[in-house]
């Protein structure tokens, strides 16, 4: 569903008399549908900003990322019209930030029930199911018509979590989802990450968390070692933190 081919990014900083800083270079690798791939190495080498060039928040200095839709076409999220990437986010892929932003005094049923509606879904359905993911991911409903400004970070994560997963995109992006989140709660979410992958949808996925990246991976591409590594490489930290 998802191949990047020898994908590099660097950033030049032009306060810095255009100082270039390389963040990772010919990256290759494959996501296939049903299955999740966890990016790993040390901090700052590059996990979140190669999500982020799938997500085409930022454009890759060189290389091709490809993108099988649900009609069978490849699109290169590398060279795709602005209008083609939105239609894309709006019906297929899903992202996970670290970090929850959202419109002021809109409620948590009102963010979740968005993407439905936007996809054609009545009010009704979409409130009904909106309802229920928040049942699921433990937010009680005191927090349902409360805005996200006033949740803790965890339950700002777990919303973040069910915005992106409520609609099944085909292609969902998860930068540290269960950073914040206890033990308890880790668990639920990732039973819904789960379920979304036995569904068919392809994942690719930053972990800086043992539990997460063991539970929910098939497969892991280290970007220190340039390739794809066992899940568990019997390390202490198979992941590469530093």
């Amino acid at each position: 569903m998802l191949c990047l081919n020898r994908v590099s990014k660097t950033f030049t900083v032009h306060i810095r008399n255009g100082l270039v800083i390389r963040s990772f270079e010919d990256i290759s690798f494959e996501a296939h549908a049903g299955s999740l791939l966890a990016l790993t190495g040390p901090s700052g080498i590059g996990k979140s900003s190669l999500l982020k060039c799938i997500y085409r928040s930022y454009l890759p200095t060189s290389g091709e990322i490809m993108y099988t839709n649900r009609e069978g076409t490849t699109v290169n999220l590398t060279a795709a019209e602005d209008w083609e990437i939105l239609e894309l986010r709006r019906t297929e892929i899903a992202y996970v930030s670290q970090f929850f932003q959202v419109m002021p005094r809109v409620s948590a049923l009102e963010i979740l029930m968005e993407p439905l509606i936007v996809r054609g879904a009545s009010r009704t359905d979409a409130l009904d199911r909106a309802k229920e993911m928040l049942s699921r991911a433990g937010l009680g409903k005191n927090l349902w018509d409360m805005y996200p400004a006033t949740f803790s970070g965890g339950e700002k994560q777990r919303l973040n979590i069910l915005h992106a997963i409520i609609s099944k995109p085909r292609l969902l992006l998860l930068d540290e989802p269960t950073a914040s989140l206890d033990r308890g709660y880790k668990g639920r979410i990732m039973e819904m990450i789960l379920a979304l992958k036995e569904e068919g949808a392809a994942m690719v996925g930053v972990f800086h968390d043992r539990d997460a990246l063991l539970g929910l991976s098939d497969t892991r591409y280290d970007l220190a070692l340039g390739g794809y590594c066992p899940v568990d490489a019997g390390e202490a930290e198979p992941w590469g933190i530093t």
